[in-house]
């Protein structure tokens, strides 16, 4: 089954692609006439956002793809600058303070390694607030809600840069060309943030595909500035084998009969249903609540309930919508806690539709009452994947 996604709840992207684009405005050029193995080294950049401060010492998680968490040391008499929000010129760059840095800020900062692993040092700090940052967002939340549509892709013209996907019964063209931003959702990560940058090339058939821009009045295309991909799915059924080791679980889904191996990382979210609320969801599932559907079933997206954040059901999903809300709350569990012979629904990014590996989003176990309920697949989890605005509700 395919998943839907749903507006950005979550937009660092566009700060980002400001502080990379200016990078090289912090990395001396080489002499002319000097040899290459002259040259100075270029010095090692920190981009991410602020965790903690604590007098000079700030607590900072990067970006992906590494997103780890370092800790770095603002020298005494460093360079503390503030760039707007949108900019992607840091010469335009203003004068700021060590006191200026805060929690939730977005901060580049070129470094030195420090004596302990995961610390380091740094002599000038580029910042971008929290606050700023949470407006442009909300302006952006918004255009995704107004002028954001999404559905699953049909063919894909790399002459013409044209997209066509289905939307409920309709088909629509998403226009794209090279002033197009393309992203693609992490592996291992349903959050906007944590998606990469990416291209046209890498959409396929089968894909999710969101996009923002100027719709036509009969809503049938797009002119896109922004196009957000993965390929995702629903997976349900009994563990077949779990290896620790490899930190892969295998499963025989019951939509498809297929056996597929699951990769469930660091990000992955395991949850595990307490039985009653399992009995409670089976029986709204035997009264005809939220129905599962096969693979490759259509998403249309609804930017209304994607703009309020977090799980949002498929439409017509009554008791889908319900389990997706509760998820957050049910208790976590490890890959540990998984063994042969439980029964499970998945949330998952696929390399390529129809790979048979995936790589786990959402780990659901103590199902077996949904399972018995709806042999065939059980109920959707129907995540919001922080993506674009489905539509606006057009069906």
């Amino acid at each position: 089954m395919r998943m839907q996604m749903a507006a950005p709840t979550s937009l660092a992207f566009p700060t980002k692609t400001a502080f990379v684009l200016g990078l090289g405005l912090l990395i001396p050029a080489a002499m002319m006439g000097q040899a290459p193995a002259a040259a100075p080294p270029a010095p090692a950049t920190k981009l991410g956002t602020v965790k903690t401060v604590a007098g000079n010492v700030v607590t900072l998680v990067t970006d992906p793809p590494a997103k780890e968490t370092v800790t770095i040391t603002v020298l005494d008499g460093a360079k503390v600058q503030q760039l707007a929000v949108g900019s992607t010129d840091l010469k335009t760059a203003t004068p700021a303070q060590l006191s200026d840095i805060a929690v939730g800020d977005r901060m580049l900062a070129p470094v030195k390694a420090g004596d302990a692993p995961g610390s380091f040092a740094a002599s000038r700090v580029i910042l971008m607030k929290s606050g700023d940052i949470a407006q442009m967002q909300a302006a952006q939340q918004a255009d995704w809600k107004k002028n954001g549509l999404g559905g699953i892709v049909t063919a894909v013209d790399a002459a013409s840069g044209t997209v066509t996907i289905t939307s409920g019964a309709k088909k629509i063209a998403v226009e794209t060309t090279g002033k197009t931003e393309f992203k693609r959702f992490a592996r291992d990560s349903e959050q906007y943030q944590d998606a990469l940058a990416g291209t046209l090339a890498q959409i396929q058939v089968g894909d999710q595909v969101q996009a923002r821009g100027t719709k036509s009045a009969d809503g049938l295309s797009v002119q896109a500035v922004e196009v957000l991909s993965g390929s995702f799915l629903d997976l349900s059924g009994q563990i077949a084998s779990v290896d620790a080791s490899a930190g892969t679980i295998t499963l025989k889904d019951l939509a498809t009969r297929k056996m597929v191996t699951v990769s469930v990382t660091a990000r992955s979210d395991i949850r595990t249903m307490p039985a009653q609320m399992a009995t409670m969801f089976a029986a709204r599932q035997s009264a005809g609540g939220g129905a599962g559907g096969g693979r490759g079933a259509a998403a249309g997206g609804d930017a209304s309930a994607a703009s309020q954040g977090g799980y949002s059901g498929r439409r017509g999903g009554g008791g889908a919508a319900d389990l997706a809300q509760m998820i957050g709350r049910m208790p976590a569990a490890k890959l540990s806690d998984l063994h042969k012979g439980d029964a499970v629904m998945i949330v998952a990014s696929e390399a390529s539709p129809g790979a048979s590996t995936a790589t786990a989003i959402t780990v659901l176990s103590g199902v077996d009452a949904i399972l018995t309920a709806n042999p065939n697949g059980g109920m959707s989890l129907s995540m919001s994947l922080g993506g674009g605005g489905g539509g606006g509700g057009e069906e």
